[in-house]
């Protein structure tokens, strides 16, 4: 059994994409073991209460310094049990100490083609903007590894999406969430359930066998 613990920010649509998956039983043996948010007001955590998941909300405010609130997550997660950290829409650095004790164990869900619209700053929105004003053609969505950079740990997965001449954002961003996020997403934490993801030098092997 792999158990995870799924951190989000926002609305939780990727946090329903792999509650989806798990009902639909296309990821079996895995079970998510809680749903954290740093936002009392996500809807990920209604989600997540609708599917019976427990639930926990960790806000910055509380501690008196990131160290306080790194030791605070990671005691969330060793309580937990919990084999692989998703982070599906979460908006907060993930504190040094959680990174280095889940060492490839933490994944993120990023909507572009890492490394175009990456790193600091591109986030929501903001990527798909971006991705507009540069006038790309293709753009899509990455599934990584987490490291101690900004959306520069070893990539798993990537999946393509056309952009449309009269795309606005808001229509960039939910065809990518429905053509590539929504899908490359279960598919990372199902490869990773069956152990067939390896990094080797910084570089992500998949077991295709």
């Amino acid at each position: 059994m792999l158990s995870l613990a799924v951190l989000v920010s926002g609305g939780g649509t990727n946090l329903q994409a792999l509650i989806d998956a798990i009902r639909q039983n296309k990821l079996p043996g895995v079970s998510i073991e809680v749903v954290i948010s740093n936002k009392p007001e996500a809807y990920a955590l209604v989600r997540a209460k609708q599917a019976g998941i427990r639930t926990e909300l960790i806000l910055k405010k509380d501690y008196e310094s990131r160290q306080a609130f790194g030791d605070a997550l990671l005691g969330l997660l060793k309580k937990y049990n919990v084999d692989l950290v998703v982070l599906a829409g979460c908006l907060f650095i993930i504190p040094e100490q959680v990174i280095q004790g889940y060492k490839n164990r933490i994944i993120n869900i990023h909507p572009s083609l890492i490394p175009a619209f990456c790193g600091n700053g591109f986030y929501g929105l903001k990527v798909h903007e971006a991705a507009l004003a540069r006038g790309v053609k293709i753009t899509g969505a990455t599934v990584h590894f987490v490291d101690e950079g900004c959306d520069t740990g070893p990539i798993i997965l990537q999946k393509p999406v056309e952009v449309f001449e009269d795309d606005t954002a808001e229509t960039l961003q939910k065809r990518v969430m429905e053509e590539a996020e929504w899908i490359i997403l279960p598919e990372a934490v199902r490869l990773i359930s069956e152990n067939r993801v390896h990094v080797r030098d910084s570089r992500v092997y998949i077991d295709r066998t």
